[in-house]
C-alpha cells in the first residue's frame, strides 16, 4: 500500500515498455484510446492515481491532464486517494437496499470500525460505495478486485473479513 504520491513518477521499465505496446495499438491522433489501460497499469504500480500520476498519464498519451481526470473520477475503478490491501465496494442502489444492503454494509463498517472512504488503521480494508455492480437479483453485493460477494448476510461478511485478514 502507498500512501503517499510518490515523487518522481515514472513507469517502471517493464510498464514503460508495456504502456508503448498499448499506445501503438491505435492509429496516430487516437492515442487517447489507450487511457484506460494506461490507468490501471498506473494503479497497478502505484496502487492508485494522484493527480501527478494523472499528469504522467496524460503527458504519454500526449493530451491534457483534464482529459484523464475526467476519465479517472468517472469511473469508481480508479482509487485518487491512497487505499488499503483490500477494497471493498459496495452497491449502495436501490436493489441492494432492498435486499438488507443498509444493514449488511452498516454492519461491514461497524466491523471494520471506517465510513464508506476509509481505510482502516493497520492499512488493510478500504471501503467505498459504488453505483450498481449489476447483480441486483443477488444483493447485498460487494466486490473485491474482480471476485463478487453475493447475498451477503453479517455471518458473510464476518467469514470474508476473518479470511482476508489472515
Amino acid at each position: 500500500m502507498m500512501t503517499e504520491a510518490p515523487n518522481t513518477v515514472a513507469f517502471t521499465p517493464d510498464r514503460l515498455a508495456k504502456s508503448k505496446e498499448i499506445i501503438a495499438r491505435y492509429p496516430e491522433g487516437r492515442q487517447k484510446s489507450a487511457l484506460l489501460p494506461l490507468l490501471h497499469l498506473a494503479q497497478e504500480q502505484w496502487g492508485w492515481v494522484s493527480p501527478e500520476v494523472m499528469d504522467y498519464v496524460a503527458e504519454l498519451l500526449s493530451i491534457l491532464p483534464i482529459e484523464v481526470y475526467e476519465v479517472a473520477t468517472f469511473y469508481t475503478m480508479f482509487h485518487l486517494d491512497p487505499v488499503g490491501k483490500h477494497v471493498i465496494e459496495y452497491c449502495r442502489t436501490g436493489p441492494c437496499c432492498l435486499m438488507g444492503g443498509e444493514d449488511v454494509y452498516g454492519y461491514l463498517r461497524e466491523k471494520l470500525g471506517v465510513e464508506a472512504g476509509q481505510t482502516t488503521a493497520d492499512g488493510k480494508f478500504t471501503v467505498k460505495e459504488v453505483e450498481c455492480l449489476a447483480a441486483c437479483g443477488w444483493g447485498p453485493v460487494f466486490q473485491i478486485r474482480e471476485k463478487y460477494y453475493m447475498n451477503l448476510t453479517r455471518e458473510r461478511v464476518d467469514e470474508i473479513i476473518d479470511e482476508l485478514s489472515k
